[in-house]
C-alpha cells in the first residue's frame, strides 16, 4: 500500500511556522516514499543506519540533504563523512573528534548538533545538561576545524503527559540560550534546536524548535 505521502507531507508543512524546517524521517521507508516527498520539494531526510543510508544516498537525487539522526558509532563515521549534511546526535567528545578527523580526510566541514539527554527513559542516548556544559567548558572542541557545532538536539520522553514533554523541551531551550551566550554569541550558525517528533512537534514549535523530525505522520508505519 502506497501511503499518501504527498498529502501527509503537505499537512505537516502547513503546520510549520516560518523558520521551522522539517527533517522527514525516512529510515525503514522505501525509496519511492522518499521520491514522493522529494517531488513535493522536501530535501532534508533523516536516517539512522549507515548501510541503509548509503544505499539511499547512492540511488536517490544528489541534492538531498541527509541528516544522520540515530546513535552513531565512531567506527561508522568514515562511511557517511563524504556526503552527510548534518550529524544530529553527537553525544561525546570522542565522537566529535572522530567526525572532525573523517571530515578532514574528505576536506569537508560537517555540521553537528549536541544531543541532550533530558528524558527520564534510560534507553535514550545523549549528554546530560551538565555533561554538555562540561564538554564546552573544557574547550577541546575549539581545536576541531572540520566540525561545526550548530545547536542542540533532544528527544522528549514518550509519554502522554504533555506538561512533562513541554517541561523537557523548555529545559533544552533554556540550555540552548545559555550555551549560545557563553560560547557562540557571535556565531550565527549556532542556531538549531532540533526537537519535536510526530506525536509532539506542535508543542516543540511552541518551545522554540527550529527543526522537527517527523516520520510516521508522513510515511506511515515503518517497513522493517
Amino acid at each position: 500500500m502506497m501511503y499518501d505521502v504527498k498529502g501527509n507531507l503537505k499537512q505537516v508543512l502547513g503546520n510549520l511556522p516560518q523558520g521551522v524546517r522539517l527533517v522527514a524521517i525516512s529510515k525503514y521507508h522505501p525509496n519511492e516514499y522518499i521520491e514522493a516527498a522529494y517531488e513535493e520539494g522536501q530535501r532534508i531526510f533523516g536516517e539512522s543506519h549507515e548501510q541503509e543510508l548509503r544505499l539511499k544516498h547512492e540511488t536517490l537525487p544528489n541534492d538531498i540533504q541527509w541528516h544522520f539522526i540515530g546513535h552513531l558509532q565512531t567506527n561508522k563515521v568514515k562511511y557517511i563523512a563524504p556526503y552527510v549534511t548534518m550529524i544530529e546526535a553527537v553525544d561525546s567528545l570522542k565522537l566529535l573528534k572522530e567526525i572532525d578527523k573523517q571530515a578532514a580526510k574528505c576536506e569537508r566541514v560537517i555540521d553537528v548538533l549536541l544531543e541532550l539527554h533530558i528524558a527520564e527513559e534510560e534507553t535514550k542516548y545523549g549528554l546530560t545538561p551538565d555533561a554538555c556544559r562540561q564538554l564546552l567548558a573544557d574547550g577541546e572542541w575549539r581545536l576541531l576545524s572540520h566540525v561545526r557545532i550548530c545547536g542542540l538536539m533532544m528527544m522528549a520522553s514518550y509519554v502522554e503527559d504533555m506538561e512533562q514533554i513541554r517541561s523537557e523541551f523548555r529545559q533544552a531551550k533554556t540550555l540552548f540560550y545559555e550555551l549560545k551566550d557563553a560560547y557562540f554569541a557571535d556565531k550565527d550558525y549556532f542556531c538549531e534546536r532540533s526537537w519535536g517528533m510526530s506525536h509532539d512537534y506542535p508543542l516543540a514549535i511552541e518551545e522554540d524548535s527550529t527543526m522537527v523530525r517527523v516520520g510516521t505522520t508522513i510515511f506511515g508505519p515503518r517497513v522493517y
